[in-house]
């Protein structure tokens, strides 16, 4: 093995050590404010949300291994305003959970059919898909807004960049919409929304970036139109 293989290696499992974090933070965020360690609904999300996260790593470590250095940490360079940026997306995330564990777990102030929370786990799995097929073919996909000029950073068009500018950010919204309707929590949406707008104000500024900064970007915004959604926007 060489050198560069083991700090691949030691970063696969930071990575594995830091989604199974992950997992464990959303359970608290879960459980604490439904107050009952029983709530089905709970349990269900986490072992999927588990299942998820565990095969994905996998799946990324055997086809795009330098994805687990682009998203080890917040790198040097990250623009200032994406700092504030990423605070209220992850705050709005989390509040995700602790809407739904109070909803769903204690309060029960709402009743979802069914057929509503397997329409949150088809968007939860779609969402996931398409962030999973964005970091097969983006090893710049880092999280955070910055030129990685120490990268040979460059425009990535192929996969689903081929059809929009921002894929990831569309998966992420479908994970934002999925997860409350998952969870049977009609005012876990108000989170949901919240972070969707923080994530309209951060394509509007990356674009803004990437136009002045990124070689070749222009050209490539010129070719494929659409930011979110084809068709749309």
């Amino acid at each position: 093995m060489t050198d560069g293989q083991r700090v691949t290696m030691g970063l696969f499992w930071r990575g594995i050590l830091a989604l199974a974090v992950f997992v464990a933070v959303v359970g608290v965020l879960l459980f604490l404010p439904a107050g009952d360690i029983r709530w089905a609904k709970g349990w269900l999300f986490l072992l999927v949300l588990l299942l998820l996260t565990a095969a994905s790593s996998v799946y990324l470590w055997r086809t795009n291994p330098d994805i687990f250095v682009a998203r080890s940490r917040i790198h040097p360079g990250t623009k200032a305003w994406d700092k504030v940026l990423m605070a209220f997306l992850l705050s709005s995330f989390a509040a995700i959970f602790l809407a739904a564990g109070l909803d769903g777990g204690r309060f029960h102030w709402s009743n979802v059919p069914l057929a509503v929370i397997v329409l949150g786990y088809v968007l939860l799995c779609v969402g996931f898909l398409i962030s999973i097929w964005v970091y097969r073919v983006n090893k710049f996909a880092e999280p955070s807004v910055r030129i990685q000029t120490e990268r040979g950073h460059k425009v990535i068009d192929t996969g689903p960049y081929a059809i929009i500018r921002h894929p990831l950010y569309l998966g992420g919204l479908l994970m934002f919409t999925g997860i409350p309707l998952a969870l049977g929590s009609c005012w876990a949406l108000i989170p949901t929304a919240v972070g969707t707008l923080v994530i309209i104000v951060r394509i509007v500024l990356e674009e803004r970036t990437l136009q002045a900064e990124l070689e070749g970007y222009k050209k490539y915004a010129a070719r494929v139109r659409y930011r979110l959604i084809p068709g749309v926007w």
